[in-house]
């Protein structure tokens, strides 16, 4: 990929899901069954369990589709493909005014890093208008080292990332939602910023812990409710 030059500029990589848009209310509960119901079918789990199991996963390893690669030998493209269709996504995908206004003022360079699949999150942006936003978009297929998929919260993906985009770690900023994916972007030297907006539905939809929202951890440089605040 030929990555845009930087410059002396900040460069803002963005998660996609709970961060520009509230997944949690109307999207995840979808997917989440998606992701579900393909367990139940490829690995012939009950669907209580196959349930389970994705919950599991996402919780271990930041993704279920790691956990079923690592496991069950699952093909990537093949799950992406499968569990993000969404016939209906556009009229499902809901943002903030405010907070699209204010990422198109941002200054500095704006990267998408999702690992959600390139469909999926081109379709997004487009529903939100805002596509134009960004100066690159990096999907999970995009998320390969040495021919293996490492996506967040995979350290050596952050890594990566700024040798091959020539730029010092501390000038990289990650915004997003998902605190283990911030741990392993501080452990790179990026900075990080911690959005809240839609955690408490995108909590409750995955069927994970709540995650007090009062507290800050050391790996967070920045708490945020709203994207006008960076």
């Amino acid at each position: 990929m030929v990555w845009p030059a930087a410059g002396a500029r900040t460069v803002w990589f963005f998660d996609l899901d709970n961060t520009l848009h509230d997944a949690g209310s109307a999207v995840f509960p979808r997917m989440n069954a998606a992701m579900t119901e393909y367990i139940h079918e490829h690995l012939g789990l009950p669907m209580t369990q196959a349930d389970a199991l994705r919950v599991h996963y996402w919780q271990r390893y930041g993704s279920t589709l790691l956990g079923l690669m690592r496991h069950h030998r699952v093909q990537a493209a093949h799950f992406l493909h499968e569990t993000h269709r969404f016939p209906d996504l556009e009229q499902r995908v809901r943002g903030h005014a405010h907070d699209l206004y204010r990422l198109r003022r941002l200054p500095g360079l704006k990267i998408l890093l999702t690992n959600a699949p390139a469909h999926y999150a081109r379709r997004v942006l487009k529903a939100l208008r805002i596509e134009d936003c960004f100066d690159a978009v990096i999907p999970i297929e995009q998320m390969t080292l040495f021919g293996h998929l490492r996506p967040k919260p995979d350290r050596r993906l952050f890594r990566t990332l700024s040798v091959q985009m020539k730029i010092a770690p501390q000038r990289c900023v990650l915004v997003e939602d998902t605190l283990e994916h911030q741990k392993a972007a501080k452990s790179e030297g990026w900075r990080t910023v911690w959005m809240q907006r839609w955690m408490r539905a995108g909590q409750r939809s995955r069927g994970v812990p709540a995650q007090p929202l009062h507290r800050c951890p050391v790996y967070v440089d920045r708490r945020i409710s709203r994207l006008a605040a960076l």
